[in-house]
């Protein structure tokens, strides 16, 4: 991704290179990034807010683009988190996060995504207090000090109250409401913190997402993401909620990162992939304005699970033979993403068609600017090598990126 961005910057007016297409939809976004090492108190930080699945969860790719920003421009906060600790092995970058007892866990995928659903956004997370005291905090490392804490919630009728409690100061929540609305609170401290709590005092109360930022100056990046999901499970989420978090939260770059989930589904259709992802960007662009959106792609990846070999159209790729080793492909040009009106199949298809007939797509942009695309969409999965590329993949269910003759295991696929 960082190698992306920065050849977005280097790209002219708007064409494709090897990794990238429609450069140009970054330029306000660099325009802002070139500003974010003035340091002056209370200039808002630089945003970028990923949301995606496991590989944004696990904040490995966001994580070290994060610290390269970061030490070049300094700090923003932490940014967006989901609430609490809303799952076994949730791992926090340079911030601890804590929950008590007496809460429960609500998500778009996955253990807890059965309706009815609670209100849910960015994080693809809530939590609901199920015990007046229930109590969740979040504690940042010396280098993510924050001094702006927003809350994101949900007012109902019946919904009872938060305290938060920062820099020796507190502040209640009041969250009944004659009407079902997501609401946000901020808070800004005249010295920066290191520490929040949020109690439920009394009645259940359910938070959508709160965040940490740092008003002066550098750059904060947020990853959102939940493990083993996919695109359509983000269309889950709630306009509302989206709309009233993005207001508060204003991210100057949203990336969009799914797409290794749907690529080991046992069955893959390309044109209902297409269909999902331009009514997505088509959301998020309607929700979010003007914010210049990148779409990143998923990485090739190898699977010892021989029903993902043909769960998509196209000739199935054949073993990795020894001892001569197989050349890795050449780059894929991604076409721009221009939006449209929901198509019919027949017409997804004729756009696929002229996808794999040329470098882009034909039709004109109807609305807004395109979106910026790096990488290549999902892929059909490869089988698993043999001889010595079989060490790389001896992880049940877990795929492998290596060219044969370049064995190194990739990410669990969860």
């Amino acid at each position: 991704m960082i190698a992306a961005v920065a050849a977005a910057a280097l790209l002219a007016a708007g064409g494709c290179g090897d990794t990238l297409c429609n450069a140009r939809v970054l330029d306000p976004f660099f325009a802002k990034l070139s500003q974010a090492g003035d340091r002056t108190r209370g200039r808002r930080p630089v945003h970028i807010l990923q949301i995606g699945d496991s590989h944004t969860a696990g904040d490995t790719i966001t994580g070290g683009w994060r610290d390269i920003l970061q030490g070049r421009y300094g700090s923003g906060g932490r940014g967006v988190l989901p609430p609490g600790r809303p799952y076994q092995g949730y791992l926090t970058r340079w911030a601890t996060a804590e929950m008590s007892p007496g809460w429960r866990v609500s998500s778009l995928f996955g253990a807890g995504s059965a309706p009815p659903r609670p209100m849910m956004g960015l994080a693809g997370f809530s939590i609901t207090s199920t015990a007046p005291g229930a109590r969740i905090a979040l504690t940042a490392d010396a280098n993510e000090v924050f001094d702006r804490f927003t809350l994101c919630a949900a007012s109902e009728p019946d919904a009872g109250t938060l305290t938060i409690a920062i820099g020796g100061r507190t502040e209640r929540m009041v969250l009944d409401s004659p009407s079902a609305r997501p609401e946000c609170k901020t808070i800004v401290a005249d010295q920066p913190q290191t520490r929040v709590e949020v109690t439920a005092d009394d009645g259940p109360v359910t938070i959508t997402s709160w965040a940490t930022f740092r008003d002066s100056g550098g750059v904060v990046l947020s990853n959102v993401g939940v493990v083993g999901s996919q695109l359509v499970h983000f269309a889950r989420s709630d306009d509302a909620v989206l709309a009233e978090e993005l207001r508060s939260y204003r991210p100057d770059l949203i990336v969009v990162e799914f797409g290794t989930n749907e690529g080991f589904s046992p069955i893959f259709r390309p044109q209902e992939y297409e269909i999902t992802l331009r009514t997505q960007i088509g959301r998020l662009r309607r929700i979010a304005g003007n914010v210049p959106i990148l779409l990143f792609g998923a990485p090739d990846a190898m699977t010892r699970r021989r029903e993902l070999l043909a769960n998509a159209p196209g000739p199935t790729p054949a073993f990795c033979a020894e001892p001569a080793a197989t050349p890795a492909p050449p780059p894929v040009a991604v076409a721009a993403v221009p939006p449209q009106p929901r198509p019919s199949l027949e017409g997804v298809a004729g756009v696929m068609a002229s996808l794999r007939a040329s470098e882009g797509l034909p039709d004109a942009a109807t609305d807004a600017a395109p979106v910026a695309a790096v990488v290549a969409p999902p892929a059909a999965a490869r089988a698993p090598p043999r001889g010595p590329c079989a060490r790389a993949a001896r992880y049940s269910r877990r795929p492998v990126s290596p060219p044969c003759g370049r064995c190194s295991a990739a990410s669990p696929h969860r």
